[in-house]
């Protein structure tokens, strides 16, 4: 195993680069980001006022929205939120692309003086976070809208479930970012072994590789998310997490130990790549992308992301060593605030682009999974079959960060991406520290931080 290859410039690379965000941690991490961006540096430059902005005479829907998907997404998502059509009456829309970097520091400035969006996508807690400061309309309205027209049943199990909270729903699901395992295939034929369905099955697999010179388990311990996500997962896979079923702490268990255990296995039997610990994200996707890595935790499409669509593929859900499956996704959403010249305006639009949202699919420039079933059964998205498996296999058994309960909060925009879980799983890759004490130290630095 060596460091990260050189990056050589070839179709497949520079596609990768053309993949925003660059990390998984940039989709959701929230508080995590640091550094004073400011609102103007922070919104993309491509941002322009949408086809309706002065539709209707009235004051304009402003909906920001993220990079999620390759080169082309921002003029897709563009041309989505230009063709709506208001109603009669209604206020039109603009559309204005907010930059990860600092996205933090651009919709809380902008909350903060009245001039952010009425509308946006965003971090994956971002809503809960500021339902908490009193900035969110509640979706209900429009759920209950979706109930009548038949949309509701169209979302996938669990997603719409993840948005509610005690005082109402505060975002509609439209992308999940699922946590699958996946192997590339090249490299198992070469050492003549299957797709691993257990834990036991990885260290094997790991270990035959990782004597052929390759990487056996692919994880990332510096900058960026893939790590920590990758330690939750296999928690997560375990029964374990970082909550219990009422909501409250509960890291030091013996099921995560027992994943952090297994984890550290790897690590003093020679199959995680020895820089791990202060890996960035992107490295190890160049590592993927050049053929070095036989097995690790991923986003969805993740196989386009590395250009070999026939060759990493997706695992089944694995067994841990108490014969548990299970995974970690995440529902990012689609929001509404106070902030707005017109909420019914507001859901109007929101409706309208859940409806639509299928092109964005169709034209192959979205690397999460599409919210709704029916997007899920388009020839488009099943033409990569690893597509399917993971809506199949996957993100039914997936929970969230908020395992083992399902209520998800404002504290989680703090604890995912944040510094405590970057220490813990940088600790775990050091394989010098008993689990317990590791784990212990984790719900330590989470109190504090959430305190």
């Amino acid at each position: 195993m060596t460091t990260p290859a050189p990056v050589h410039t070839s179709k497949k690379e520079e596609a990768m680069k053309n993949l925003l965000p660059p990390t998984a941690m940039s989709r959701r991490g929230f508080l995590a980001l640091t550094g004073a961006v400011t609102l103007t540096a922070s919104v993309s430059a491509c941002a322009v006022g949408g086809g309706n902005a002065s539709a209707s005479g009235g004051s304009t829907v402003k909906f920001w929205d993220m990079p999620w998907g390759d080169k082309n997404y921002s003029d897709a998502a563009q041309s989505l939120a230009q063709a709506y059509k208001p109603g009669d009456g209604m206020p039109g829309v603009s559309y204005q692309q907010v930059n990860w970097d600092g996205f933090n520091q651009t919709f809380s400035s902008a909350i903060a003086s009245n001039t952010g969006p009425a509308v946006s996508t965003g971090g994956g807690f971002q809503a809960f976070q500021f339902a908490k400061q009193g900035a969110i309309s509640y979706a209900d309205n429009l759920i209950d809208s979706f109930k009548k027209d038949g949309t509701y049943d169209d979302f996938l199990p669990h997603t719409l479930d993840a948005m509610k909270t005690s005082d109402g729903y505060v975002g509609i699901p439209w992308n999940l970012d699922v946590q699958v395992f996946w192997y590339r295939k090249s490299i198992l034929d070469q050492i003549g072994a299957t797709p691993p369905q257990s834990w036991d099955d990885v260290l094997d697999v790991a270990k035959k590789a990782s004597a052929k010179g390759y990487v056996g388990f692919g994880i990332s311990g510096g900058s960026g998310n893939y790590g920590p996500m990758a330690v939750l997962s296999l928690m997560i896979n375990n029964g374990g997490g970082l909550f219990n079923s009422n909501g409250d702490l509960d890291i030091v268990n013996d099921r995560n130990a027992e994943a952090v255990d297994f984890l550290t296995e790897l690590v003093r039997q020679g199959v995680v790549d020895p820089g791990s610990v202060s890996m960035k994200d992107d490295d190890l996707t160049t590592l993927w992308t050049n053929k070095k890595v036989a097995l690790g935790f991923q986003s969805p499409a993740f196989n386009n992301v590395v250009g070999d669509e026939k060759d990493v593929l997706v695992t089944d859900p694995l067994k841990s060593h108490r014969g548990e499956v299970g995974g970690l996704y995440y529902v990012n959403n689609i929001m509404m605030y106070k902030n707005t010249p017109s909420q019914a305006g507001s859901e109007a639009f929101t409706s309208y682009y859940i409806k639509n949202m299928k092109t964005l699919w169709q034209k192959g420039v979205m690397q999460g999974l599409p919210a709704l079933k029916s997007i899920t059964e388009l020839p488009e998205f099943k033409a990569n079959a690893q597509n399917t498996a993971v809506v199949e296999k996957w993100q039914p058994i997936c929970k969230t960060t908020a395992a083992q309960s399902s209520a998800l909060t404002a504290k989680l925009a703090t604890i995912d991406g944040g510094q405590a879980m970057t220490d813990f799983c940088q600790t775990v890759l050091a394989g010098k520290t008993p689990s317990k004490t590791i784990l212990t130290k984790l719900e330590s630095d989470i109190k504090a931080a959430i305190s």
